[in-house]
This record gives structure tokens, sequence and C-alpha cells, in this order.
């Protein structure tokens, strides 16, 4: 399969890890589909896992899943998808030129490894690039409360450069649904990536 980015504008990793909250990712790819942007998707085992419980999810591509409920003519984004363990893709080199990745959500596992520098995985391996190469990285924990040592793995990614972009949704948009909570994050994560939305309007306007 070819990675050429020939006529997208942008390139963005994202990638789903094994916490809950895979609604935020599945959201996100509803809005980055829509766009001509290329998009490299890598999930977790334990994301797949977190996918069979949290949502209809039962077997098949995951591509399939991800774009079940979208036309053809909604579909502009050039879509990749990765092993997790496949340290030959592009995201695991930072000879690969991209625009950011995000982690949503983003375990504490994850977290940590990121954190300590082990890249045992090519997840933690893309974080690894972005921040040794100044690439934006954010990361979405959905964990609560949290331990000190979480908190501090946090600090130390922060630190290194990576944004840290709790699932927290607003509700000073007077939310009516899940989806409008699920929303709000979803904007804040488009927001610092650069991309242009309108999931959440701004404050006093």
């Amino acid at each position: 399969m070819s990675y050429s980015s020939d006529g997208f504008n942008k390139k963005f990793v994202i990638a789903c890890t094994g916490a809950s909250g895979v609604i935020y990712f599945l959201r996100l790819l509803n809005e980055l589909v829509k766009k001509d942007l290329e998009l490299h998707l890598i999930v977790s085992a334990s994301g797949h896992q977190v996918l069979f419980h949290e949502t209809d999810y039962k077997n098949g591509p995951l591509i399939d899943f991800l774009l079940k409920d979208k036309k053809d003519s909604e579909i502009k984004a050039q879509i990749f998808i990765h092993k997790e363990n496949d340290f030959f893709s592009p995201p695991a080199s930072g000879s690969f030129l991209h625009n950011g990745m995000a982690i949503v959500p983003c375990s504490m596992k994850t977290l940590g490894s990121i954190a300590s520098g082990i890249a045992d995985s090519l997840i933690s391996r893309s974080a690894d690039v972005c921040l040794k190469e100044k690439r934006k990285l954010i990361l979405v924990p959905r964990e609560t409360p949290f331990n000190r040592i979480q908190l501090e793995n946090m600090i130390r990614v922060n630190d290194s450069g990576a944004v840290i972009l709790p699932a927290s949704p607003s509700f000073y948009n007077h939310p009516k649904s899940i989806e409008d909570l699920t929303d709000s994050v979803v904007s804040k994560i488009l927001n610092h990536l650069g991309v242009e939305n309108r999931l959440l309007p701004q404050w006093g306007k």
C-alpha cells in the first residue's frame, strides 16, 4: 500500500489504547474523515478489547466498522491502519513527516511507557518520535482519580512537549446528549491539532 500524501493537506497519527472512552476516538475520526487529510490509525490490543466492550464492534475489518455510518461521498481522508507491533510502518520513523499525533483515549500504561521512554509498541514509539522531533503530541487520559505516579508521568510528558488533554467535557454549551459532551472534548483535540471545526462554540460567540 502506498503512503504517498499527494493531494492531501495534512497527515495525522491517531491512536486508541485500552482505556474506557473509545467514543472519543470514534467521534474524532468522524470529524477527521470528512476532511482532505492523511490519517494513520493505530489501535492497541487492549483498545480492540474496549471497542468490543463499549461499542457494537464484534469482528471483521476495523476500517469497515469505523466508517460504517459514512457514505463514500462523505469520506475525503486517505486512511491507513497499522498494527501496534509493526515497527516498519511510517509513524515509527522520525523521517516520516506529519502534523501531529493524538492518543485517544490514552491508558495509564501507555502514559507510563511514554513518560519512561519505553517504545515497546508502535503507539509508544510513534509518541516517542513526536517528542524527539518536537511534533505535536496530544494525550487524552480518561481516568479518575489520578494517583501520584500518574500525575508525575503527566508532568514528565508535559515537560517533554506533549499536551495533556483530559477527557473532561464542558457544560457551558448546555449539552443535551452524550454526543454533545463528547464533542466538547473532541473539539479541543481538533483545535490543538490545528483542524478547523465547529463542534464547540467559542466562548462569547
